[in-house]
This record gives structure tokens, sequence and C-alpha cells, in this order.
């Protein structure tokens, strides 16, 4: 209905966009419910043009009437838009196809009840873990369905239905030294993929407890190490700069790479949008491009950028079903010892907290703040609060020593441990 309204008004192309989702949220925080929630949000966006200019407009309300002042609207702002050269659909040959079954839609049917009752036995399980478990931010559990939908006037229909659902939970240890908070959380496209509950709740309890005594180090030069969880946002870093966006835009500290050595030989990154159950899996893109398995990095060089249509068209390249994102990007592990990165560390710093956003993508600065533990000949010898790590991406990356078979699948950017051959810590200066 709405294409063909949007044709009515003389829109030489259209795309919608139409998405709803439920879902249920409850928090407990010393055995005491302190929050239930439901919800329940719907979206209804549209894009025409004509020719070259475009209009967009978005609403709430899902009724005929309100469909077609919405696209009535886009009309209205096409009208006032200047010519962009570069707008309009993705290439009709590059609409998909096939739908392959990616297994993403598992509906966790919780009442409240039963939503309290496994927070509880999360929180339960954390705090009874060690009598030094002295207090607690709570257990959740949340679980989410959602159904979009994107047609366009190239005749595609495409509709993404899928479920994810979590339960987290947050605790502080403290003795006479002080007291330190760490939390642990699990999620999953199937409830029955998650770790239980309870072993959720002691993971978090283990991390803040093992986080006791933590102190400064003196400033130095050291090999780092990153865990699982903090890895991945290197990989993000990587991936923003070398999007379609940071590129045509020249914000990238790896401006004009495709093509070039970026890290060690041995580093391979892909993307895979078609795992079952995956965290990112879609069969096509926000445009409804078709997307597929590549290569982003091999043998260390860059294989290409990260691009819709309208970022290919003003980088004179075409799309590689990007739109909206990347879908399921592993780091596959190798270098130096992958099976065993603190041993690979030898001595050094492995980071399990990074804080703040010091981070350039323009110049690729990189300055955060850290915690962590303190290693020597491979084994942990103390936890580290209050210090800086600093470098620089480029170099960072290029620099990796070994990346780890110990993959944390949870999120879209799935990678093991990274370790760092030398980087600034900035802490206590020596007298």
């Amino acid at each position: 209905m709405a294409i063909d309204y949007a044709r009515r008004l003389g829109a030489s192309d259209a795309e919608v966009r139409l998405s709803v989702n439920t879902g249920l949220s409850a928090t407990v925080r010393m055995g005491e419910v302190e929050a239930i929630e439901r919800q329940r949000d719907r979206s209804f966006g549209v894009s025409v043009y004509f020719g070259r200019c475009k209009g967009q407009a978005h609403t709430s309300e899902l009724t005929g009437g309100d469909i077609r002042d919405t696209v009535a609207a886009a009309t209205e702002i096409a009208h006032y838009t200047a010519e962009d050269k570069y707008a309009g659909l993705a290439p009709a040959e590059r609409m998909a196809r096939e739908f392959p079954p990616l297994d993403l839609c598992h509906p966790w049917l919780l009442e409240p009840e039963a939503a309290i009752e496994l927070a509880r036995r999360c929180e339960d399980s954390a705090r009874g873990v060690d009598r030094r478990i002295v207090n607690s931010e709570g257990a959740t559990v949340d679980t989410g369905q959602g159904l979009s939908v994107y047609a366009n006037t190239l005749g595609f229909v495409g509709v993404r239905e899928g479920t994810r659902h979590e339960i987290t939970c947050a605790v502080i240890a403290g003795d006479d030294h002080g007291m330190q908070r760490d939390y642990w959380y699990g999620t999953a496209r199937a409830a029955e993929d998650m770790e239980a509950p309870e072993a959720i709740g002691r993971e978090a309890a283990r991390r803040a407890l093992a986080r006791l005594g933590a102190v400064p180090l003196g400033t130095r030069k050291s090999a780092v190490l990153f865990a699982p969880e903090v890895a991945r946002s290197l990989i993000g870093h990587l991936l923003g700069a070398v999007s379609g966006g940071a590129q045509y835009r020249q914000a990238s500290f790896l401006l004009n790479a495709a093509g070039s050595r970026i890290m060690p030989p041995w580093a391979q990154l892909n993307e895979y949008p078609h795992l079952l159950r995956g965290p990112g899996s879609r069969a096509f893109d926000d445009e409804g491009v078709a997307t597929a398995d590549r290569n982003l990095v091999l043998n260390g060089n860059l294989s290409g950028y990260i691009l819709g249509s309208y970022s290919a068209r003003r980088l004179g390249l075409e799309t590689t079903g990007n739109a909206g994102g990347v879908s399921n990007v592993r780091m596959m592990p190798g270098g130096e010892r992958p099976d065993s990165p603190i041993a690979a560390l030898g001595t050094g710093f492995y980071v399990t907290e990074l804080i703040g956003q010091g981070v350039n993508p323009v110049t690729g600065d990189y300055s955060r703040g850290a915690a962590g533990f303190w290693v020597e000949n491979g084994a942990i010898v103390h936890p580290v609060e209050e210090v800086t790590i600093a470098g620089n991406l480029r170099e960072m990356l290029q620099n990796l020593v070994c990346a780890g078979i110990d993959v944390d699948r949870r999120s879209n950017i799935q990678t093991g441990s990274l370790l760092v051959a030398e980087m600034t810590i900035a802490g206590e200066q020596h007298a």
C-alpha cells in the first residue's frame, strides 16, 4: 500500500521499513524484585525518491491513514531537498533471491514470575560464592522478539524474524583493601544455548573477587593482552575505519588501505552472514542486497571496504551487502601460541576492562582507562586498576602477536584474546 501510494504521488522510487518488537525484562536486586518491564515498539519508515532527490519520514502508528500521511510527508520533504547524484535504491540485480533458513527465531515464553525466579537464581548463586560478595547491582533476565519487513519499488520484499535473550549479573566484592565490581552475562537467539543462570552468577562473583587488592602500575611500556570481551572493540575500530562512510568522508586511520597490509601475515578476518542462530545473521542487508561470506582481511591484507549502495557510489565501487553494518565478523585464531594467549604474553598487562572513549578514528590515536591483571612468566601476579593504555590503532593492529582460540561468540564481532606486542601504560610515576 505504502509503495503504491508513493508511486501515485509521483515518486520514481520508494522503499519502506516496518518493524515490531516485543519483550519482557525482570530485575532482582538483593533478592527483591526491582523492576519488571514489558516492551512493545513499532515503527514505520519510508524513503521516497524523485529522481535523485530524497525525502524520509517515520511514524510509530501503523493505521492505513497514518501510513498514507507518513508517505505524503516524505514526498513533501523530497520537494525541498537538494539533488544527490549518489542517492537511490541498491541495484536491482543485487537484490536477494534466496532466503536460507538461519534458525533465528526461538521465542522464550516467560511469564514475569518465571523471569523473576531465573534472575533470583542467578543473583543468589553469585551472592553465595563467597562472604566477600558484599553487595549486588542485581541480575536481569531479558527476552525479546522482533519482526521486520523491507520492501522497495524494485519488487523486493524481505521479512526477518528473530529472538534475542539475555541474563546479566553484576556484584560487588569487598575486603579490608576496598571494593571491586564486575559482571557477567549470557546471550543467545535460543534460551537453551545460554549458560545456566547459576553459572552466570558464579562467573560474575569470580570476576569481582579476582579484582580485590588491585593496585596501579608504574608507567612503562609492555605487551598488552586484551581479553575476548574487550578485544572485540579493537576489531570494531578496524571495521569503522574501513566502512564506506569513513572512507568517502576521509575520516579514517586506514584511509585508502584496501589491498595493503594492515595486520600480520597470519591474520584473517572473515564475515559469515549465514551462521545458524548467529547474533548478526541475515539473508539480506538493510537495502535488500543479498549477503554472502567474505574475507575482510586475508594474510594480513585488507581485501576491501564495508559498503552499502550509497557509500559504494561515492567511492566508485559496488555495494558489499553491508548496508546497516556487518554480519558475524570473526577474527580467526592465529599467530604465536593462540591456544594459550597468557603464555604468549609472558610478562605484561592482561586487560579485562576498558574505560572511557579516548579513541581518534581519524588518526588512530588510542588512549583508554583499563583494569585487569599483571602477568609474569605466563602467570597472573596481581590485579591492576587505575591505569591508562595508549598507542596508535594502526600500529597496534600491525603489531598483533596472536589471536586466541578463546573466541567469544556472544557478539556480532567475534574474537579471542588479542595480544599487542607493545603499548604505553600510564600509571603511578616512579620517584
